[in-house]
């Protein structure tokens, strides 16, 4: 008697074509992969050896000055005495406060128009209201700049004036709001221009963040008897908050290294003074304004300028996502 093998059970066999796509899905989902983490690599390796070129380059006048490169007021690249002094705590200063001018008037309004076009506006008024923000947002800041200098500067210094007649004896306010330049040309100036041009950028993505709200959320509080203001306390603004901080550290990044339009608005004079109507200096502003008559140290200190720039941009956005995964985690911790 002969005994038949029995052959091993099998699936029924993938046709060819499918398992050509499988093969094919495989390998580009791996080189898809590969260019992502190539892509991410590169761009840490390109900010890496933007600082280590740019400290580099900065050193010989960071090792001169020491300590006193980020303590010192003053800044004197031409003293007459024959000692150079690069001190740039004045300048770290007026950035700083222009930026925080910019992002106290941006933010609120950008919040309020990103709330009305995803709230309250009309479907046909939204298109055209979003592509008046697109162009804004394109627009040079040069423009925006010799705007500033020639239109809003001299029409802001009148009520400048009248701001300060009205501090004037009020303890903190007469500090905060004293005497302006004739010209307009202050910290609040360049405030005001700055705040204009991040605007469109804060707008833009917080709407887009809005869009991201489930309408289930919305509607849910609105049938629970909620105002319509209720809802977005209630239900936007939780789920957003950490695209809202995005888009203002991306608003402050724009306001940090904003050059030409600063330049041309905060008056060219390093100071530390309380007054936001008086006239300043900014970091950028100050690059552009003396590279080109510098050089050997003073080269090397306005550079400097730049890597502390950079580091002050690092840890702007580092403080943000500590905010936002601080936020988060209370969040979940409520919601549990």
């Amino acid at each position: 008697m002969t005994q038949t093998a029995q052959r091993p059970r099998t699936g029924p066999a993938a046709p060819p074509g499918l398992a050509a796509r499988d093969g094919r899905g495989l390998l580009t989902d791996r080189l898809f992969k590969g260019l992502c983490v190539t892509a991410g690599v590169l761009v840490l390796a390109i900010l890496g050896l933007i600082l280590v070129s740019t400290t580099n380059e900065a050193w010989p006048a960071l090792r001169e000055s020491g300590l006193s490169f980020v303590t010192s007021d003053r800044w004197a690249p031409t003293d007459p005495d024959g000692t150079p002094e690069f001190g740039t705590l004045s300048l770290i200063y007026g950035t700083v406060i222009v930026s925080v001018i910019a992002l106290v008037i941006a933010v609120p309004v950008s919040i309020g128009v990103a709330l009305f076009l995803t709230e309250l506006a009309p479907r046909r008024l939204r298109a055209p209201v979003i592509t008046v923000i697109d162009l804004l947002a394109a627009v040079p800041s040069v423009v925006f700049g010799l705007w500033g200098i020639i239109v809003v500067g001299p029409a802001l210094a009148d009520v400048y004036n009248g701001i300060h007649d009205g501090a004037d004896g009020v303890p903190v306010l007469e500090s905060l709001f004293g005497e302006s330049a004739a010209t307009g040309r202050s910290f609040m100036t360049a405030g005001v221009i700055v705040a204009i041009m991040i605007m469109p950028i804060i707008t833009s993505i917080t709407r887009e963040v809005f869009d991201t709200v489930p309408p289930g959320e919305k509607h849910a509080a609105l049938a629970l008897g909620a105002t319509r203001w209720e809802m977005i306390k209630g239900a936007v603004f939780p789920h957003s908050f950490g695209g809202m901080v995005g888009a203002a550290m991306l608003g402050l990044g724009r306001a940090l290294g904003e050059t030409i339009a600063i330049a041309l608005t905060i008056g060219a004079a390093p100071r530390i003074t309380a007054n936001l109507f008086a006239t300043g200096e900014a970091m950028p502003a100050i690059i552009v304004r003396q590279f080109g008559e510098s050089s050997g140290i003073f080269t090397s200190a306005l550079v400097g300028i730049g890597v502390v720039l950079f580091v002050m941009t690092v840890l702007v956005n580092l403080l943000a996502r500590f905010v936002v995964r601080r936020a988060e985690l209370r969040m979940r911790g409520a919601r549990a």
